[in-house]
């Protein structure tokens, strides 16, 4: 059973907008091999500039969930 704290926290929980993955890959030969999985896009972009700037092909996918009804 949940008590009153845990309802008002599962209720905070499903109010907040749904936080962006960000996903950072690079070019391996013939596929792309995630390196880091991550919330912070300062991060993300931060690992992507650091990988070009070795001469690595980088990309960073946002993947943002949808909002449920």
């Amino acid at each position: 059973m949940i008590d009153g704290a845990g309802r008002q926290a599962i209720f905070l929980a499903m109010s907040e907008k749904p936080a962006t993955t960000y996903i950072v890959s690079v070019f391996e030969k013939t596929h792309w091999r995630v390196l880091l999985n991550t919330r912070d896009r300062e991060e993300a972009e931060s690992l992507e500039w650091a990988m070009i700037q070795d001469g690595v092909k980088a990309r960073i996918e946002e993947i943002t969930p949808k909002v449920k009804r």
